[in-house]
């Protein structure tokens, strides 16, 4: 018989493989090569006219020729945000070696994290409402107009049959849809999940409604210096697409597969502020909570943590309240340890940021690489090492990933190098990866 007293082992969730597109590359080894060179990829937004927009940069995803990876028919019918997260899926699926077949299908989950979604086909489907009627609208507008359209692409493109959704709660999309994968597999629901998030709002709606809101830096000059998070002289984020797979397993599948594991998934939590739409609680008291709940689903304390990937937007509120929320629960570990924005190189890719920004932080684990916060010339907090401007080599075992979004939504992710055999037990029954 089972002694109530003693909790099971939780299963183990390993990442075996990744995919990016971001305003840097098309792919993770180029948007990695440009994040360690502290390159920007922000610019004249060209995606759309915006000579009268408030705003006229972004980080537009360049170079990208979705009919050089998909087929006519699915292009024609998909948003690009739906694009990027397919070719990102494609990506992730080679870099793991994992072939989804009859035998496997049905233990193969998706989700995927947007904070929009097809923005650019809403819009491309009302203006041919407005301009031509009824008559003129796509038949498909309903499917490739909707949330779901990039896990269901995805679904049909690989042949996975279990659950498979989106997921939404704005610039926290992607980390909650890693988080919630995590917990499939944890569950037994799925033994492999393909999940991250993906987004395209560089439209003309979603530029003036951010723009007219203050959230959106106006600065002038040199694009490529407009994101400046952790600066005083930040003046607001800017908006970026892109994608971010991974592919995640249960670490008994992956090795009775052969896999080459990259990284763990050891701990995940959210929380909600119940404060405002836009701006974070001042305290940072959700903030907190869900960096403190994370660390205890992953067993480990402050002094466990050796690299942050902040959130790191350069708004005016977002990144004072954070620094503030990492002192309060990593204590002087915050002075420590490299803490780094990449969102001042690629901008806020929403959705998709959460996503690219954990695989960033399998990346610091597997090469010993921090990436650079650029722009940051004047440090908010001079004790803290920002990485400002040139990447440092640090080894790092364990990564804390924020994502903090507008209607106050918190979601951190603490990944960890993996390692084949656990330690002793907790009291509580709980394996300890320390």
């Amino acid at each position: 018989m089972t002694d109530p007293s003693v909790a099971p082992a939780r299963r183990r969730v390993v990442i075996t493989g990744w995919g990016m597109i971001t305003p840097l590359g098309p792919d993770a080894v180029t948007s990695w090569e440009g994040l360690q060179a502290g390159r920007s990829g922000i610019g004249p937004i060209t995606q759309v006219a915006a000579d009268d927009l408030p705003v006229k940069i972004a980080g537009e995803v360049k170079g990208f020729d979705p009919g050089s990876y998909l087929p006519y028919k699915v292009v024609r019918r998909t948003d690009p945000y739906a694009r990027y997260a397919l070719v990102a899926t494609q990506e992730a699926l080679k870099h793991a070696k994992f072939t989804i077949d009859e035998s496997n299908a049905h233990r193969v989950g998706i989700l995927i994290g947007s904070g929009y979604g097809p923005m650019s086909s809403v819009s491309d489907h009302t203006r041919t409402l407005d301009a031509r009627g009824p008559r003129a609208v796509s038949p498909l507008a309903a499917v490739t107009g909707s949330i779901d359209s990039a896990p269901g692409e995805i679904s049909i493109a690989t042949g996975a049959t279990g659950p498979s959704r989106a997921t939404s709660s704005a610039c926290a999309s992607g980390t909650d849809a890693i988080g919630e994968a995590a917990r499939w597999i944890r569950s037994g629901a799925s033994e492999v999940v393909i999940t991250g998030g993906a987004e395209d709002i560089i439209t003309r709606l979603d530029i003036a409604g951010s723009g007219n809101a203050k959230a959106l830096t106006a600065r002038g000059g040199d694009p490529t210096e407009a994101s400046r998070p952790f600066d005083a002289d930040r003046g607001g984020f800017v908006m970026a697409a892109g994608a971010g797979i991974l592919v995640l397993e249960s670490e008994e599948h992956a090795l009775a597969r052969g896999a080459h594991i990259l990284a763990e998934i050891l701990g995940y939590a959210a929380s909600s502020d119940a404060y405002h739409m836009t701006a974070p609680h001042p305290e940072g008291t959700s903030m907190r909570r869900a960096m403190t709940e994370a660390l205890r689903d992953a067993g480990i304390g402050p002094d466990g943590v050796d690299y942050v990937n902040a959130h790191g937007t350069g708004t005016e509120l977002n990144d004072p309240t954070e620094l503030a929320a990492l002192r309060a629960v990593l204590g002087e570990r915050v002075e420590q340890i490299p803490i780094s924005s990449t969102k001042s190189m690629t901008g806020h890719m929403i959705g998709a940021a959460g996503a690219v920004e954990a695989i960033v932080g399998g990346l610091v684990i597997n090469h010993g690489v921090v990436p650079p916060t650029i722009n940051c010339h004047a440090p908010i907090d001079s004790s803290v090492n920002f990485v400002a401007h040139t990447a440092q080599r640090h080894h790092v075992d364990t990564v804390m990933s924020n994502s903090f979004g507008f209607g106050g939504h918190n979601a951190v992710l603490v990944l960890r190098r993996w390692a084949p055999f656990p330690h002793e037990k907790n009291t509580d029954g709980r394996k300890s990866w320390t």
